[in-house]
């Protein structure tokens, strides 16, 4: 690890050497403040001053623990990524007959569906949230906002019962693809008027096209696995082509984070090619915590130009990982990706949704905390 040390630099852009996927624990004053206006007890303007109070908080905090790049906490979301397709045009707030499967647990059930063709909605609210962020953040950290994929978008429009409302208002999957990513377009560079020179978008779908299970299950209904990658992979690079330059784009992929659960494994080997050959991507936040996400070997697919933060670091659990063992699976990752094109994350979130995993903020703050004294250790 010397030589590797001896030979790393640091970053100033994001991702940073150590970084974060985006989510926080919601402390219990929100936890209550919710609950409060759902039940009717307090206004949304009520819930939303204590909301504010919170993610200044969660910046400072975030500074405090020498994070470079800074997030809301998505603490205004119930979901990390309903909420956002909720406020896109033609889309609505539905409940289905079934929550999503984890091992072991179940969702609540809220999805989003097409109540009319997709389009962008400049009234979007993740503008005002992020308008917010950006001006709690100040100019010494960058203020990253994060967003479900446009691939995810297109996944949960084929989700169970409403896949049929889907067909009938775009029965050409193509005029789907484009709408998407038109309306996903126009938001990244709505964001970037408001300041915005780092997002993040959120994708569970590549976790399960490594799935075996989900493989043998979509292949049985006559579906074709190959196809739906080149369709994700599509709607993603439309969604981000021509982009301002100052402009970083990254992808996170995830294979499932609730109340510290999962719903997907597998290497990523099956899918490494046409994910990584997203040209647009400037880096891939990639999950690395367990062997459900196999070995290292996809990332020769890496290009020359991208970055990827390995996620070694779980979210799911509060204890600390071993240090050497963290620093040799670094080592072994530098077989096929050189060092400077690397940077350490958790592999999620911490609350991918409200309820959040299971540990204590304390031991959130601890994970981070550990997450810069390792790559310091490398990069300083």
């Amino acid at each position: 690890m010397s030589q590797i040390a001896q030979d790393a630099k640091v970053r100033t852009v994001t991702p940073f050497r150590y970084d974060i996927v985006g989510s926080f624990l919601r402390p219990e004053a929100l936890r209550k403040a919710r609950a409060q206006f759902l039940s009717g007890e307090i206004s949304q303007q009520e819930l939303t001053k204590i909301e504010d109070a919170e993610i200044i908080r969660l910046v400072d905090k975030q500074k405090e623990v020498g994070l470079k790049a800074v997030t809301d906490g998505e603490f205004r979301r119930s979901w990390w990524h309903l909420d956002f397709m909720w406020g896109l045009a033609g889309v609505e707030h539905v409940i289905m007959s079934e929550g999503y499967p984890f091992v072991g647990a179940e969702t609540r059930k809220d999805s989003a569906q097409l109540a009319g063709k997709v389009g962008f909605n400049p009234e979007h609210p993740f503008l005002a949230h992020y308008k917010f962020l950006k001006e709690a953040a100040g100019n010494d950290v960058v203020a990253r906002q994060a967003i479900p994929a446009p691939a995810q978008f297109l996944f949960e429009l084929q989700r169970g019962e409403y896949r049929e409302v889907t067909a009938r208002i775009y029965p050409n999957n193509d005029e789907l693809v484009r709408d998407t990513a038109d309306a996903y377009r126009k938001t990244i560079l709505a964001f970037y008027e408001l300041g915005c020179r780092s997002i993040q978008l959120d994708d569970c779908t590549w976790g399960a096209l490594c799935d075996q299970g989900f493989i043998a299950a979509f292949t049985k209904n006559g579906g074709d696995v190959k196809a739906l990658a080149e369709t994700l992979a599509r709607v993603n690079s439309e969604a981000i082509v021509d982009l301002p330059q100052d402009l970083v784009v990254t992808t996170h992929v995830c294979r499932g984070n609730y109340n510290s659960t999962w719903a997907s494994s597998g290497g990523y080997e099956p899918i490494a090619e046409t994910l990584l050959g997203i040209d647009n991507y400037d880096a891939f936040y990639l999950e690395f915590d367990t062997d459900r996400a196999g070995d290292f070997k996809p990332l020769r697919f890496l290009r020359s130009h991208q970055q990827v933060v390995i996620g070694l670091f779980s979210s799911k659990i509060g204890e600390l990982e071993n240090k050497q063992e963290i620093l040799n699976r670094i080592e072994e990752a530098t077989q096929y990706v050189d060092i400077n094109r690397i940077c350490l994350s958790p592999q999620c979130g911490f609350a991918s949704t409200e309820e959040g995993n299971l540990l204590t903020e304390e031991q959130q703050w601890n994970k981070l905390a550990f997450i810069k004294e390792v790559a310091d250790e490398i990069w300083n």
